[in-house]
């Protein structure tokens, strides 16, 4: 009797893990960040201490929205133009989660620590932008144009990069853990010190690319694509 109190008693006590919820309307996402006492992210996303999903499936029904987890592939925003980002990042915002900019021409521009997690990008043209410090973990940049551009320091953890075009990129003490880069143009990528730790390295193209210092735990690559690259 005394431990299943106690095990209550810890049980309670325990905090509960948050949940992150993403919804299809950043108006949505606000308003229902106050109908559940949540906590609104400022873009689509809100954390709530316990998701109770009839709770948020009939807000969500009344606001004419949909929703999912964090992570998953449903509730993507409607598409974002580059002169939205553009504007919204000139006056401060950051937070573009789960953004929907397919295709989109953003070749040149400066969005260093610019939060695109999640984000859809694939076909896009980010050809010699700045997303130094920008993070763009599990985003889908597959087929993504990215030659020239600085991601120094960038988050990639599991980021989809199949087929992208990375030459020349600068991708220093980057960390791409489990990101897949099969297919991807590395010609003259800098990657010295970047984290490429359990990544998905098959068929890429290192030629010239710097790997000095680069950490391959786990990797998955052919040894003979690695003999064109500087180590």
């Amino acid at each position: 009797m005394k431990n299943i109190i106690s095990t209550a008693w810890n049980s309670w006590l325990k905090p509960h893990k948050e949940s992150i919820l993403l919804f299809d309307s950043i108006a949505a996402a606000s308003e229902i960040a106050l109908m559940l006492n949540g906590q609104w992210d400022g873009c689509n996303g809100v954390i709530i201490a316990k998701c109770d999903e009839i709770a948020v499936n009939t807000a969500s029904l009344l606001l004419e929205a949909t929703w999912c987890y964090q992570g998953a592939s449903k509730a993507v925003l409607d598409r974002v133009t580059a002169d939205e980002i553009l504007r919204r990042y000139a006056i401060g915002e950051r937070n573009f989660v789960n953004a929907n900019l397919r295709c989109a021409v953003l070749a040149s521009v400066k969005l260093s620590g610019i939060n695109l997690s999640y984000a859809k990008l694939s076909w896009a043209d980010l050809s010699q932008a700045n997303l130094s410090k920008a993070d763009l973990t599990a985003a889908d940049l597959s087929q993504a144009n990215l030659s020239g551009a600085d991601l120094i320091s960038a988050y990639l953890m599991r980021t989809n990069l199949k087929g992208a075009d990375l030459q020349q990129v600068s991708l220093r003490g980057a960390n791409l853990t489990s990101a897949c880069l099969s297919e991807v143009n590395l010609t003259h990528a800098d990657l010295t010190g970047a984290n490429l730790a359990l990544a998905d390295l098959r068929g890429a193209n290192f030629h010239e690319c710097n790997l000095s210092g680069a950490n391959l735990t786990g990797a998955l690559f052919i040894e003979s694509d690695l003999a064109f690259a500087l180590q």
